[in-house]
């Protein structure tokens, strides 16, 4: 009998670096986790081999991914840039190869959560998707054509910081009115925060959930206090929603995707951030009323699709 091809998928964050063992189905065979040793380069290449033997024991592997919040090069060997890791040009591929002796396949991790919906999550039988990720920031990767878009340089799909407000709100990356400045869960907060300061009787719900101290409210809060009916909260979410279709349809502009996912924790918000996203989608899709229009749906994989996608890539790079 044919032995099923397994990979290690590894997803490398700020705070844990998480793994898995996947056969070539998508079946997730093994877990594991440690610490991010975030300002210690040598550090997180030690934890990240170290975690992959664990997960090796008394298993043949093929070959392991790698998908970490940064830009990858477009050979997939050196991390460039990670906001919250201590990596600057960092030939990581090389130092984990090294250190196994595996073969390593290193990628972005909305690329790679990305490529696992379309692999064995919510985009299974599509071959044209964009991933949206709604969490801290926006995060984002695309399939056209059953392939995974890179860009010339690795690092295309940088979907949060498309400019969707011209001198608008200062972002992280350093640029103004970036598309996460209000399409993200960060700003959900900073909104529902202002409603509190307000002290306006709108927010008595959330308030209460915060005990009067809006520094202490948080994202879930504002999603349990929507799926209570307060209309603060709807309406909090509602607007979240339409910001997110909004910029939504501005990609879809230049890529026509077939199939929209929403991911990411904002999106357990389910129909009252993804009914506001599609109707504000279908008001500013160009040509709309004479084309086709993508679905949207939510992500399947939750937190383990970057770790499948990656592990994936790493299985179909060494085949």
């Amino acid at each position: 009998m044919t032995r099923l091809r397994t990979t290690i998928g590894l997803d490398i964050g700020g705070t844990k670096i998480s793994g898995c063992v996947i056969d070539s189905t998508g079946l997730v065979l093994a877990r594991g986790r440690k610490d991010t040793p975030a300002q210690d380069p040598g550090a997180i290449v030690s934890e990240s081999a170290d975690l992959i033997r664990e997960l090796s024991f008394e298993r043949e592997i093929d070959a392991v991914g790698v998908a970490c919040a940064g830009f990858i090069d477009r050979t997939g060997s050196t991390v460039l840039f990670a906001p919250n890791l201590a990596w600057r040009d960092l030939p990581f591929k090389q130092l984990l190869e090294t250190a196994l002796s595996l073969p390593v396949v290193i990628e972005n991790d909305a690329n790679a959560a990305a490529w696992g919906e379309f692999r064995f999550g919510a985009a299974v039988g599509t071959s044209d998707m964009m991933l949206v990720t709604v969490g801290t920031g926006i995060g984002g990767g695309v399939v056209t054509n059953g392939v995974l878009l890179r860009g010339a340089f690795g690092i295309a799909t940088e979907l949060g910081h498309m400019r969707v407000v011209p001198g608008g709100l200062r972002c992280g990356c350093g640029n103004r009115g970036c598309w996460e400045q209000y399409a993200s869960g960060t700003a959900l907060v900073r909104e529902a925060r202002e409603l509190v300061v307000s002290g306006t009787p709108h927010a008595t719900r959330l308030s209460e959930l915060c005990a009067g101290d809006p520094d202490q409210l948080t994202g879930p809060d504002v999603t349990r206090a929507a799926a209570e009916g307060d209309p603060a909260a709807v309406e909090l979410l509602s607007d979240l929603g339409t910001w997110i279709g909004e910029g939504a349809a501005s990609v879809t502009a230049i890529l026509d995707p077939e199939l929209i996912v929403l991911g990411g924790g904002v999106a357990e918000a389910g129909g009252l951030l993804i009914d506001p996203a599609v109707a504000a989608f279908r008001r500013q899709l160009t040509g709309r009323g004479h084309r086709p229009e993508a679905r949207f749906v939510l992500a399947s994989l939750g937190n383990d699709a970057g770790m499948i996608g990656v592990a994936d890539l790493a299985a179909r790079a060494h085949s």
